[in-house]
């Protein structure tokens, strides 16, 4: 019984070593197996390991495809046009055990600083031997597959392997953009003014063009007018003339009644004529013979309508 209980307890903690000596390798990361700091395993492919406990340690690292932003990095292309960029990475190891003796204890995080120094260094190479107008084209991929070639070749001493750089930004400076927007505004100032003038001379023409045809038309009109004005002062003379020939006598009576009617009309007309006027030679008892007002008379009245009386 006294042995049965000492077993006991040196089985858990023969069990508890046999278990701590176990660990799992994930298909996602990759293993190192440290004793005093050196590597004595490294672990690649998924599965389960051994390792003595108490003195080896394992280092997990991640497998995948990590991406890295860089900070805003000013460069200065080849025609002295200072711009600011930035850059997106994307790496991973591959190397697990070079990059164990690379960085150190520090892991990615090593890494990192020095990857970012790696591409700011390539993109100061790459984009410094090539104009401003080529980084700011959006034809720029075979500037970034230079920058990731050489920064590929650059973290091999790293055992990673940069797979991939894009340029997210390519900007002027904050000092400069004010220059450039209003440098910018200028030339749509300008353009905007030089497509009013053209517009203020094609109004000019079309203003013109439309006043000669109003001055051709109200010209056409008024000759057209006077035209028919002066054939029917014609017209009309000549009804004058006409009825005129027909009877003089019976044309100067009616324009003398005009004339009196016209002359006679108002509450407050006043006329001051001598009694022998010819104006009032029909208003005179002698002013028409006898005969001739017989003869306008009705005819019905007939021959007992005559008398001495001159006719009212």
């Amino acid at each position: 019984m006294k042995k049965l209980t000492l077993l006991i307890p040196a089985l858990v903690i023969a069990a508890a070593i046999g278990l701590s000596s176990l660990f799992i390798v994930d298909e996602r990361e990759n293993v190192l197996v440290l004793q005093f700091g050196q590597i004595r395993q490294v672990r690649t492919e998924p599965g389960l390991g051994v390792r003595i406990p108490l003195i080896q340690e394992v280092v997990r690292y991640d497998a995948r495809i990590l991406g890295l932003q860089t900070q805003p990095l000013e460069v200065t292309p080849l025609d002295d046009r200072r711009l600011v960029v930035d850059a997106f990475a994307r790496w991973r190891i591959n190397e697990v055990e070079r990059f164990r003796q690379a960085v150190g204890t520090e892991g990615v995080r090593a890494a990192q600083i020095r990857i970012e120094r790696i591409l700011n260094a390539a993109i100061r190479e790459v984009l410094g031997s090539v104009p401003s107008t080529a980084v700011l084209s959006e034809n720029r991929t075979s500037l970034m597959n230079r920058i990731r070639d050489i920064a590929r070749r650059e973290g091999q001493s790293l055992g990673v392997d940069v797979i991939d750089v894009r340029l997210t930004r390519t900007d002027l400076p904050e000092q400069n953009l004010e220059a450039t927007y209003a440098r910018m505004r200028a030339e749509r100032e300008r353009e905007a003014a030089d497509e009013i003038a053209r517009g203020n001379e094609a109004a000019q023409r079309v203003r013109a063009l439309a006043d000669r045809t109003v001055v051709e038309l109200v010209s056409s009109a008024r000759r057209e007018a006077e035209i028919i004005r002066g054939e029917a002062d014609a017209e009309r003379n000549r009804i004058y003339a006409d009825a005129f020939g027909r009877d003089a006598e019976f044309f100067a009576f009616t324009r003398s009644l005009t004339s009196y009617e016209r002359a006679l009309t108002g509450a407050n007309s006043s006329m001051v004529l001598s009694p022998d006027s010819e104006f009032f030679q029909f208003l005179r008892t002698d002013g028409m013979d006898l005969s001739a007002t017989q003869t306008l008379q009705p005819s019905g009245e007939g021959a007992d309508a005559e008398t001495d009386e001159p006719a009212e």
